[in-house]
């Protein structure tokens, strides 16, 4: 057991190494010239995605971008109490809401216009709508086997990563030139960014208070993860090879930022534990961002075909319309 466990520390520390040196590097930017931590780890990351498929550092990479990540979220929910909840406001989770079932709903209509079955479309529908590559891998599970299957699922993943790094980059900008408030910013931010890490590296990027509740926001969204694969694995109930390694309704990370937050809600977490999980997520968070700017490679896009990508392009432009009409709704 001890031996096993040596041996996979020792293959994943050369590429866990690395995406720390990354945001090392990303912290002393930020220290010394300003430059956001998390922005920066994710630009520094992206030249070294050969690194990414180099046996050495791939298992190690992968792991820092998967792992370091959901601990550095589940670690947030210290920072996450019920008060910040009923702060955001019914209008606001119920634009949320909405944003998700309507991004589907439509993904379903345009999917022919793309030469794209309805298939394809709920899957592209739901990564873009909910949690970007987590969603896109748990509804791929219960979809009915089919031809390019396995292609469909990594086009992806890989359209919702690179679309969720460029709203990470650009999406700032636009809240600051709009103008708007720390409590919309982080709605728009948690409610149209496609994947946790870029969420996170969006909010983080303009301040620790719009980087948690752009946490929280989209947290929320993941959460409705679990309800839409349900609801379509019974609907889809024809599909009975499903593969046993199937992901879970309700991931762990969620589970676990959930249970910290309710804990902090009753005031039951001391400030030293606090600032202490607010410094392990930090660094795990930006070390994650450093591996998910690894692994992002954009010239695998151009393998795919152009209407695929712009179906994508499509699915992200309108969820982000859509809750930045809700916000001027609301106010």
């Amino acid at each position: 057991m001890i031996k096993a466990l040596k041996s996979r520390a020792n293959q994943l520390f050369p590429g866990i190494a690395i995406a720390g040196l990354v945001a090392i590097s990303a912290q002393f930017l930020n220290e010394h010239y300003g430059a956001p931590a998390m922005l920066m780890a994710i630009l520094l990351g992206m030249p070294l995605n050969f690194l990414s498929e180099e046996p050495r550092t791939s298992d190690g990479i992968a792991f820092a971008a998967r792992t370091l990540l959901r601990i550095g979220v589940a670690l947030l929910g210290v920072r996450i109490s019920i008060d910040m909840v009923q702060a955001l406001g019914l209008p606001f989770l119920l634009l949320v809401i909405l944003g998700v079932l309507a991004t589907i709903g439509f993904s379903l209509l345009i999917g022919r216009f793309f030469g794209k079955d309805r298939l394809f479309s709920f899957l592209s529908g739901g990564a873009v709508a909910i949690c970007g590559a987590s969603a896109a891998m748990a509804i791929g599970s219960i979809l009915p086997k089919r031809e390019n299957a396995e292609r469909d699922l990594a086009f992806t993943v890989i359209t919702v990563t690179v679309l969720s790094t460029l709203a990470m980059i650009f999406y700032p900008i636009l809240t600051a030139s709009l103008g708007l408030s720390v409590d919309a910013t982080s709605v728009f931010l948690g409610g149209t960014i496609h994947d946790v890490a870029q969420v996170v590296g969006a909010g983080f990027s303009i301040s620790n208070e719009t980087g948690d509740l752009s946490t929280l926001v989209k947290l929320i969204r993941v959460t409705l993860l679990a309800p839409l694969v349900l609801i379509a694995a019974l609907i889809l109930r024809s599909a009975s090879e499903v593969g046993s390694a199937r992901p879970p309704l309700m991931p762990l990370f969620v589970v676990a930022f959930l249970i910290l937050a309710a804990i902090n809600s009753f005031g039951l977490i001391p400030e030293t534990a606090k600032e202490l999980a607010g410094q392990v997520s930090r660094w795990a968070l930006l070390a994650a961002i450093a591996a998910v700017g690894m692994k992002t490679s954009i010239p695998k896009l151009l393998e795919v075909g152009g209407p695929a990508i712009w179906m994508l392009v499509t699915q992200t432009v309108f969820l982000a319309l859509f809750v930045l009409a809700g916000i001027w709704v609301i106010g």
